[in-house]
């Protein structure tokens, strides 16, 4: 497969009765921009659990990108850099679709795996430049994971040397406001990505 300059972001549909989902939001703000000749390609994902592996490939397939970094809307009060996927889906709620699957496996392949983000290196330059982010060592065993997790075996299968993982981002003000939980600012969120894009391009 043959690299494009281009780097390939994604984020969720809305979700859970929502009418926004900060994830897309965010990368929808990075949309066609350029850094140091590098375009960034934003493409949504829904929250369907048949479609999801192959969206993903197909996404891939199509940008021939030369890193990926998804996203989805979490609930701490930081940018989560996730370090490790895991292979197991297990809902606590449905998808968008209606599916609610309970201790099933994703895939046939390993029961886990790390992210090729640089995720030290991105946490230092995320803290120096006052953007709040953190080290995360679960995704979870929703949507989230469930990306993360085919994104890497799509990685580890077609033996692709690029840099790909998840981000968790916070939810929005409007999102928060009454739940006395964190948010984050759509512009915080999203120049927090545009820094990841930054650093990631300077390691292709």
């Amino acid at each position: 497969m043959q690299e494009k300059k281009q780097l390939l972001f994604t984020g969720f549909e809305p979700f859970g009765g929502s009418t926004v989902n900060p994830s897309i939001l965010s990368c929808k703000k990075l949309d066609g921009k350029v850094i140091d000749g590098y375009k960034i390609i934003v493409e949504e994902m829904p929250l369907r659990y048949a479609e999801i592996k192959g969206l993903i490939e197909k996404f891939v397939d199509k940008h021939t990108p030369s890193a990926i970094v998804c996203t989805g809307q979490g609930g701490g009060p930081h940018l989560n850099l996730e370090r490790v996927a895991i292979n197991l889906a297990n809902a606590r709620a449905p998808y968008n679709c209606g599916a609610k699957p309970t201790d099933e496996k994703l895939e046939d392949g390993p029961a886990a795996y790390f992210t090729s983000l640089p995720v030290r290196d991105l946490h230092a330059r995320l803290r120096e430049e006052k953007i709040p982010a953190e080290l995360s060592y679960s995704a979870g065993t929703f949507g989230c994971n469930q990306l993360f997790y085919h994104l890497m075996n799509l990685v580890d299968r077609k033996k692709l040397e690029i840099q790909a993982g998840f981000i968790h981002v916070p939810l929005l003000p409007e999102q928060a406001f009454d739940k006395r939980t964190a948010s984050m600012s759509l512009e915080l969120t999203a120049r927090g990505l545009e820094i990841v894009a930054e650093e990631l391009i300077k390691r292709i």
